[in-house]
């Protein structure tokens, strides 16, 4: 868009950008950046637009992202330009994720690229390291406590090793997604430090105050984010002497991003990454951005306006980088993170799916789909070119995360149901299997958050104990049922490490001080090569699994009505034990798969009068994708068995 006065600016800041800066033939860069220009301006107008020297942060703004342009390799640029003209590329249904601890899966980088083969026999295309960056040893929240943006913790290796990862990758049709931690920085990080040294510039990248006055005034708003281990959203620093904003821990600080040269810095940083060859950026912590007085300092609309501004700016100079949004919030903020009333993402392309996996959580305790229908009928729409990520367990605790009025039409008092969950896969509930912790557990309340690895949640730690043969057959069915689901709602499925293999609960952690206060560690532990390599005996629970797995995200790959096309119809069916959706290949709308999911413990049975109004069972049976079979109806109905899945086809 033309707009007169962001243009005369543009070209005011052009004549004042550095020299060295001509020297370079930028065509590519300067027409991205004049079509983004007015969207950049009014952005950072909003937001920083009454400051003296509104211009000259401008200036430096448009010359970060020159430089880092020019940095830009050609082949980088070249796949910047092929996804411009595919600008879809990322809703195919042929990419499947897995989010791995670097170190606990393979002790460094060079060693994650000794076992990529392992990742490829499952299907893996989309690789999350997490924890690469370098942290203090020990207090970092598992690698999310920053001390250097722009250096990997060398106990696994360097930024060339990077380089090399993403080259690596490409090279297998892979993508590279790293975290950038954009809320905070651990208290070692070199702009805490000078901030403790009391220069000033640094104090104010930071949420720093002489007494508890304006603290107090946060504090009557805000909520804790760890009640338990870091009560209170401030920590007093004697070397200071002021007290400063910790809003996940006391050793990370809040970036006060109302100061404009932390945003730059930021976007300076993503871009960096960009440029070693990361194809996804996952913003950590995004609902946090922005702090109010009189707000909870969640999901403000600054926030909203900061990560526009970074994806414009991103959009300029590496456009075929995407964004995820890692904002584990209400389910009517969630889809807020793609950008409201556009077709394209105008803040992050994909998206944490939060609340489905905390309903597919819900199913598995009550063993019925009331809620998770419920649910997921009153998800946000996603834009149309947006995506979630659907998982089932990552690195992180399970929250409870459904709205509070699905449970109530569900038939649940939503309290007493949350804590009936914690119990339940805590294994406080009577006949429970699961085998998870409670974290961050609410005394008054009752409530809590849930640790554990899916296996031991899903009932397999408990079997495997027993030795009970049917009850370890059941885990595995719910396992591969959870991940069933993920394959083919719609979005892109993401795997968390170990799962392939039912890796169990670890307490290895409650050796370590450093983190035996904190129980999402029991989900942290290192890869099993000797576990993973039962998963070619015949038989075995590995094998099981892996197999199975290895076969869904192979169908998932060859079925075109699983990519993320708005293509997702959610079918109302009278049995509540039944999760029943259908999937529409874009391309071809008669093409469609039916997919059914019986979440209890029974065969249940699924009437099939309104299916075939909708177009489904017009003939006596259908085939399951999964299992290659025919499934045939008795009398008009067909009988789901125990914990199982069909992706039917005609």
């Amino acid at each position: 868009m033309y707009e007169q006065a962001s243009h005369a600016l543009l070209n005011e800041i052009l004549h004042d950008l550095n020299r060295e800066i001509g020297k370079y033939r930028l065509r590519h860069f300067y027409t991205r950046l004049g079509a983004n220009f007015y969207a950049i301006h009014s952005l950072f107008r909003l937001l920083y637009g009454e400051r003296d020297d509104f211009k000259r942060q401008m200036v430096r703004l448009v010359e970060t992202l020159a430089l880092r342009y020019i940095e830009r390799s050609p082949q980088l640029r070249k796949s910047d330009l092929a996804r411009e003209r595919h600008y879809n590329w990322f809703l195919d249904q042929k990419w499947v994720g897995m989010a791995l601890y670097c170190d606990r899966f393979a002790d460094d980088i060079r060693g994650l690229m000794a076992n990529l083969p392992y990742l490829q026999e499952l299907g893996i295309n989309l690789l999350h390291v997490m924890s690469i960056l370098d942290c203090p040893p020990d207090n970092n929240d598992g690698g999310y406590a920053v001390r250097d943006f722009k250096r990997i913790d060398p106990r696994l290796g360097t930024v060339g090793d990077v380089q090399e990862l993403a080259a690596c990758l490409q090279k297998r049709n892979m993508l590279l997604v790293q975290d950038v931690v954009v809320n905070h920085t651990s208290e070692e990080h070199e702009w805490a430090v000078r901030a403790r040294r009391g220069e000033k510039t640094y104090q104010d990248y930071f949420y720093i105050f002489p007494d508890r006055q304006i603290p107090d005034s946060y504090e009557e708003s805000m909520p804790e984010v760890f009640h338990q281990t870091a009560p209170g959203n401030f920590t007093w620093n004697e070397e200071m002497g002021k007290w400063v904003m910790t809003v996940f821990n006391t050793y990370q600080w809040d970036l006060n991003y109302h100061n404009p040269q932390v945003l730059i810095e930021m976007i300076d940083i993503m871009l960096f990454w960009a440029n070693k060859g990361v194809d996804i950026l996952r913003l950590d912590a995004v609902a946090f951005l922005w702090k109010k007085i009189g707000s909870s300092c969640q999901n403000e609309r600054e926030a909203h306006l900061l990560l526009q501004l970074m994806k414009d700016c991103c959009q300029v100079t590496a456009p075929g980088v995407l964004f995820i949004a890692e904002a584990i919030v209400a389910p009517a903020e969630i889809a807020k993170y793609f950008g409201e009333d556009a077709i394209n993402a105008k803040e992050c392309e994909i998206a944490y799916n939060a609340t489905f996996m905390s309903l597919l959580w819900d199913a598995v305790a009550t063993k019925n789909a009331r809620l998770l229908t419920r649910g997921v009928g009153n998800l946000p729409s996603k834009l149309e070119r947006a995506t979630w990520l659907n998982y089932i367990r990552c690195h992180d605790d399970i929250g409870l995360g459904f709205d509070d009025n699905d449970a109530r039409l569900s038939g649940y008092d939503p309290l007493q149901h949350r804590r009936f969950l914690v119990d339940y896969f805590t294994g406080r509930f009577p006949g429970s299997p699961a085998r998870g912790l409670p974290f961050g557990d609410d005394i008054e309340s009752g409530d809590a958050r849930i640790s554990g690895a899916l296996a031991s949640l899903a009932g397999l730690e408990a079997a495997l104990e027993t030795g009970d043969e049917p009850l370890v057959d059941e885990a595995i069915n719910v396992i591969l049922l959870l991940h069933g689901m993920i394959l083919s709602f719609g979005g892109i499925p993401l795997l968390y490490y170990g799962d392939a293999i039912g890796t169990l609960n670890s307490l290895e952690y409650l050796e370590d001080p450093s983190k035996a206060n904190d129980a999402r560690w029991i989900n942290r532990s290192r890869f099993d090569w000797q576990k993973a390599a039962r998963r070619y005996h015949s038989g075995t629970v590995e094998q099981r699994i892996f197999t199975a797995l290895k076969k869904l995200i192979g169908l998932r790959k060859q079925t075109a009505a699983f990519a993320d096309f708005d293509n997702r119809q959610l079918l109302a069916v009278d049995n509540p034990h039944l999760f029943v959706f259908s999937r529409t290949d874009p391309c071809n709308p008669r093409s469609r798969v039916l997919v059914v999911a019986n979440f209890n413990g029974k065969a249940q049975p699924l009437a099939l009068d309104r299916l075939r109004a909708a177009g489904f069972f017009q003939g006596s049976m259908m085939r399951d994708l999964c299992s290659g079979y025919r499934v045939e109806a008795v009398n008009d109905t067909l009988l789901v068995p125990p914990f199982l899945f069909y992706w039917l086809v005609d």
